[in-house]
């Protein structure tokens, strides 16, 4: 009995801690059917919640509401740069954002550019708010799958193809 409560209070623990850690993933997909790279960031609802409702100052419920939704999504797209040289941010066009589940969705586009032999990229988003958030973004469409991880020590980082 009493191992049955260990294990039930490790379960517990485990439980409660699963969402300790801050992390998004974006993923950088080249699409030969449409000829775009079409950009997808997940974020956790509740961190995007709490970083949005430090930054307007007031609570924000983002499965309810479509103003702090397209708030999140413009902060995003504002820390988030992919360019074909360091420092040289390609134009990305908004597409949108959505709240699935646990999630929010923030997507980007543009068109694809030819011949690439490199990418950088900088993806600081939530950074400001914790310096312990760490964002992946994973490359596909160019060869095998490629990761970068950002913490926030990093600025640009760059893969080669």
């Amino acid at each position: 009995m009493r191992k049955l409560f260990v294990v039930l209070m490790l379960l517990v623990a485990c439980t409660a801690q699963a969402h300790q850690m801050k992390s998004a993933i974006t993923r950088v997909l080249f699409n030969d059917r449409t000829g775009n790279v079409e950009i997808m960031h997940r974020f956790y609802v509740h961190d995007a919640e709490h970083a949005l409702s430090e930054l307007v100052g007031e609570q924000v419920h983002l499965s309810e509401d479509r103003v702090a939704q397209e708030q999140f999504g413009r902060y995003v797209m504002a820390h988030f740069s992919m360019g074909l040289a360091k420092g040289e941010p390609l134009t990305l066009t908004a597409v949108g954002q959505e709240v699935d589940g646990k999630f929010i969705w923030v997507y980007q586009e543009l068109p694809q550019p030819q011949n690439v032999t490199e990418l950088w990229f900088a993806f600081d988003a939530l950074q400001d708010r914790w310096p312990d958030q760490v964002n992946q973004i994973n490359v596909e469409g160019l060869g095998p799958v490629r990761s970068l991880v950002f913490d926030r020590n990093d600025k640009w980082q760059a893969l080669k193809f």
